[in-house]
């Protein structure tokens, strides 16, 4: 029997109402990938022709956590962020999203960011990857992808943190 959304979010709550935050996350992401390797949840959750964009998939009322399908625009790099103080698992369902784990290498206390990048790796399809609080990553997509994304919450509502020109970033090789 193929793993269902509604299969997911059942095990989403019952996992993050039983395990701290730390050994949940790695459990949801497993969970994800086994979700997205069922082709009718796929086919079902895009298309070809769906612009680029957001779909809320579920929400959870009670514990807040959203499961959202991304269609991601080709051509498009992200920049630095982090999800202040909720969390993020991503997933692939078609194509590479190519992702960057950066690291803050000065205070807090600065105005300004000065990141390194500490981890590059690409996400394929049935891939998926858990980044906690505070975690600074970005992501690009040299081609169309889609993408789903499980939040600890509705995350255009939280102080979140976006690094730009000011920021000093830097690249390592």
């Amino acid at each position: 029997m193929n793993y269902t959304l509604d299969g997911f979010c059942t095990d989403t709550r019952a996992i993050l109402k039983a395990k701290p935050l730390a050994d949940a996350l790695p459990q949801i992401a497993a969970r994800l990938s086994r979700l997205l390797a069922n082709p009718i949840f796929v086919s079902q959750t895009f298309h070809d022709a769906m612009p680029p964009g957001r779909t809320v998939l579920h929400h959870d009322p009670e514990l807040d956590f959203y499961v959202l399908g991304h269609v991601q625009e080709g051509g498009k790099t992200g920049k630095p962020h982090s999800h202040g103080t909720s969390w993020a698992v991503y997933g692939n369902a078609k194509n590479v999203t190519e992702m960057t784990e950066w690291r803050r290498i000065n205070s807090e206390k600065e105005d300004h960011a000065e990141l390194v990048a500490a981890n590059k790796y690409n996400l394929r399809p049935g891939e998926t990857r858990a980044y906690g609080p505070g975690m600074i990553h970005s992501t690009a997509h040299p081609a169309k992808a889609w993408v789903v994304r499980v939040t600890g919450t509705d995350l255009d509502n939280l102080p979140r943190y976006r690094f730009g020109k000011q920021d000093k970033i830097l690249e390592q090789v």
